[in-house]
């Protein structure tokens, strides 16, 4: 596995609560190319929870979200947005895990239209969670203009 740079380190006004590494309220989440897959492993924390030791079933589908962006901005070289997401849940997920696994990767592409499969493993490696993003893409000139996307690369060091 290699590990993705993120393009938006720092530039000013960056603030994802997904992604930015620097959000003390944020998800701060790092992203690996695996093949096909981008993958990330991620530690759960307790302002998370939903119930008693349990992740919230939102901070699951912002994850799985997440990730499938970072599906986007590795494979296609640009930026989109979320147009649909589908999100099932399997078995809960527990904060007390020192870290979950989310895979995703492209499932189908028709012109500017992508449907990303996810899916959320526990510490143990089991299957909690299922979710289908639609990302529709924005062309790489509009997304250079207004998203500030240059490139989206991996380094050179084995992860």
């Amino acid at each position: 596995m290699k590990k993705i740079v993120n393009p938006w380190r720092g530039v000013e006004g960056y603030r994802c609560y997904g992604c930015d590494p620097n959000s003390p309220q944020g998800l701060r989440m790092e992203f690996y190319e695996d093949g096909e897959e981008i993958v990330s492993r991620w530690q759960p924390r307790p302002e998370y929870q939903g119930w008693v030791d349990t992740l919230h079933g939102g901070i699951q589908a912002t994850l799985c979200d997440e990730i499938s962006s970072w599906v986007v901005f590795r494979k296609f070289q640009t930026s989109g947005v979320t147009s649909r997401m589908e999100v099932r849940y399997l078995k809960p997920v527990h904060t007390s895990d020192d870290h979950i696994v989310l895979r995703a990767r492209v499932e189908e592409q028709r012109r500017n239209i992508v449907r990303i499969g996810v899916r959320l493993f526990d510490g143990r490696g089991e299957l909690c969670t299922e979710a289908v993003c639609v990302y529709f893409l924005f062309p790489k000139e509009k997304s250079r203009t207004e998203f500030h996307f240059c490139e989206c690369s991996v380094e050179e060091a084995e992860g």
